[in-house]
């Protein structure tokens, strides 16, 4: 069982950054690959961004690429979401997801993961 607590959103304005936290409880954070899930109000949940439980591998969406970066450190069980250059339509709520593990192909599924946190808002402001 992996419970997860994301934190660091906030109301930021357009083309600053922002750092996402997950902490994660349970011994076995370690081997689970993680992920980064964002859903606007109105819109369907859609995938962020991975990484493999060794941080070795990293998946992102395309149009992210560049702007966020995450990265998790096990010793912490937490991972991270660095978020750059902030657009407005970056506004929506941030959830952090474990799962046994990913691919290039299966990353982007929601039904993969098996423990999702309660969620971050992130708004910016233009």
């Amino acid at each position: 069982q992996v419970q997860l607590v994301e934190s660091g959103g906030g109301l930021v304005q357009a083309g600053d950054s922002l750092r996402l936290s997950c902490a994660a409880s349970g011994r076995t954070f370690s081997r689970y690959a993680m992920g980064w899930f964002r859903q606007a109000p109105g819109k369907e949940r859609e995938f962020v961004t991975a990484i493999s439980w060794t941080g070795g591998i990293t998946y992102y969406a395309d149009s992210l690429k560049g702007r966020f970066t995450i990265s998790r450190d096990n010793a912490k069980n937490t991972v991270y979401l660095q978020m750059n250059s902030l657009k407005p339509e970056d506004t929506a709520v941030y959830y952090c997801a474990a799962a046994r593990a990913v691919t290039a192909q299966t990353m982007g599924v929601t039904d993969e993961y098996d423990y999702w946190g309660q969620g971050t808002q992130v708004t910016v402001s233009s």
